[in-house]
C-alpha cells in the first residue's frame, strides 16, 4: 500500500488559476507556432516580402503568394502570428517586414555564406517527425535491450540519415539530408570572425562529416595554407563536387581518420550516445600528432549551460529532439569533461560561446 503524503497541496489564488489556465493553453497550443512557421515558408511568405523590397502589405502578399481574395482575412491571421512570436516585424499600419529570422528562410539569398534554413523547419515540421514524437509516451513505458532505439525508430521501423530511411519515404529522406547540410553549415562565417587563433597556425586539418565540403573551403579560403581533408561515408563523398580546394576522403569515423595537426567535428557528436563519442574521439586522437606539435581536435557543438536564458530553453528542445529522433544527446561542460577524459585526452578549452554552440579545443 503506497504511503499517504504528509504534505496538502496549496490551493492557487484565483490569480494564479487563471495565468495557469493560459500557461496551459499555450504550452498545449505551442505546436501551431512551428506549423505556421511552415506554413509560411511552403506559401513563400518570407521570400515575397524580399522580393518586394524587404516590406509588403497584405494586399501585396494576396497578390504576389496568388492566394484567393477569400483568403486574406485568415492570411492576416497568420501573419499577425508570426509577427508575434518575432519571425516577422509589422508595424501599426500593416506593413511586414523581415528580420534576421526571417532572412534565413529566404529562398535563394545567402546570409554570411550560409544556406537557406526551409528544409530544417520543414524536416522538424514533417510527418514522421510529429510521429515519432506523438510516440515518445508509449516509448518511455516500453522496456527495450541496450541499445535503447530512439522513438523515431521504433514508430518508423528506420532510423534518420541511414539508408533504412531512404527505403522508407526517399523523398523524405532527400529532405531530412538538406536539412542536416543547411544545420551544419551554419555559423561558420561567424567562427571565422570570432575565433581568430582557431584555424591560424595550423598547417592541416581533417574535417570528420564534412558532408560536400562547404564548411571546410570557408576554411581554406580565409587560411589558405591549410590542407584540408573531408571525411565523410562514400555515399557522400561520391555526390560531392571539388573544385581543388580540399581533399574528399571516403571513410568511415568510427574506423580511421585521416592524419591531420587538427580533427574537427562540427555538430557531429551531439547525434551519439557518449560510448559512440568515446569512441570517436579516440579515432580522433590517433589522428593528430602531440600538444606540442599543435595537435588538438576542434569541437563545434553545443554546450548545455542554465545560465544562458532563453538560449537555454532552445538547448533542452534540442536536447529533445536528439532524444526523439536520435540515441545522442546535448551535453553541458561537465558531459563533455567526461567524454574527453575517458577518451585519453588530457585536456581542453572552451575557447568561445557562440550563441548556444560552443567551440572547444580538446588536447591530447
Amino acid at each position: 500500500m503506497a504511503a499517504k503524503s504528509s504534505q496538502t497541496m496549496t490551493i492557487p489564488t484565483d490569480a494564479e488559476l487563471i495565468q495557469a489556465q493560459a500557461d496551459l493553453w499555450r504550452h498545449s497550443l505551442s505546436y501551431l507556432t512551428p506549423m505556421a512557421l511552415s506554413c509560411a515558408i511552403q506559401l513563400g511568405i518570407p521570400t515575397a516580402i524580399h522580393r518586394l523590397g524587404g516590406a509588403a502589405s497584405l494586399p501585396d502578399l494576396v497578390t504576389t503568394l496568388s492566394l484567393p481574395p477569400s483568403k486574406a482575412p485568415f492570411l492576416s491571421r497568420l501573419l499577425r502570428l508570426l509577427s508575434t512570436t518575432g519571425v516577422l516585424a509589422s508595424n501599426e499600419v500593416g506593413i511586414y517586414s523581415l528580420v534576421p529570422l526571417s532572412y534565413l528562410l529566404v529562398d535563394g539569398v545567402r546570409i554570411d555564406g550560409d544556406a537557406s534554413q526551409t528544409a530544417l523547419v520543414l524536416a522538424v515540421t514533417s510527418r514522421h517527425y510529429m510521429e515519432a514524437a506523438m510516440g515518445l509516451a508509449d516509448w518511455f513505458k516500453k522496456d527495450t535491450a541496450q541499445p535503447v532505439p530512439s522513438p523515431f525508430e521504433e514508430v518508423h521501423g528506420a532510423a534518420l540519415f541511414e539508408e533504412s530511411m531512404a527505403v522508407l519515404d526517399p523523398e523524405c529522406d532527400k529532405l531530412f539530408n538538406e536539412a542536416l547540410a543547411a544545420h551544419d553549415h551554419m555559423g561558420i562565417g561567424t567562427i571565422l570572425r570570432e575565433c581568430h587563433g582557431l584555424f591560424s597556425g595550423l598547417q592541416s586539418l581533417t574535417d570528420c562529416c564534412g558532408g560536400d565540403g562547404t564548411t571546410a573551403r570557408s576554411i581554406v579560403k580565409a587560411y589558405p595554407h591549410i590542407k584540408c581533408n573531408v571525411l565523410d561515408l562514400p555515399k557522400v563523398v561520391d555526390k560531392a563536387s571539388s573544385d581543388g580546394s580540399v581533399n574528399y576522403v571516403a571513410g568511415d569515423m568510427f574506423h580511421s581518420i585521416p592524419p591531420a595537426q587538427a580533427v574537427m567535428l562540427k555538430l557531429v557528436l551531439h547525434f551519439w550516445g557518449d560510448e559512440d563519442c568515446i569512441n570517436i574521439l579516440a579515432q580522433c586522437k590517433k589522428a593528430i600528432p602531440s600538444r606540442e606539435a599543435g595537435g588538438k581536435v576542434i569541437i563545434i557543438d553545443i554546450v548545455v549551460d542554465s545560465s544562458l536564458g532563453q538560449m537555454f530553453e532552445t538547448q533542452l528542445l534540442m536536447d529533445m529532439a536528439m532524444m526523439v529522433y536520435t540515441r545522442g544527446r546535448q551535453r553541458d561542460e561537465n558531459d563533455w569533461s567526461s567524454i574527453f577524459a575517458k577518451a585519453g585526452f588530457s585536456d581542453y578549452k572552451i575557447v568561445k560561446k557562440l550563441g548556444v554552440r560552443g567551440v572547444i579545443e580538446v588536447y591530447p
